[in-house]
């Protein structure tokens, strides 16, 4: 069974990279304190790495 986790972006993407924004939507964030929770693949684990200083991840037990 795969591993969820709950991300929630904490800090703003103004003033960050065009990148960095881009993966913040990625991982389906649009505003400050939103929440989604993923499935953790390597795509999702690598853009929480790009990102990590901008959202906080906690693991989610099913």
């Amino acid at each position: 069974m795969m591993k969820k986790v709950k991300i929630t972006l904490v800090n703003s993407t103004i003033g960050r990279t065009k990148r960095q924004g881009e993966t913040v939507k990625s991982l389906g964030l649009k505003k400050l304190g939103s929440s989604v929770v993923q499935t953790t693949t390597p795509d999702i684990l690598g853009k929480i790495d790009k990102v990590a200083h901008l959202i906080k991840v906690e693991e989610i037990s099913e």
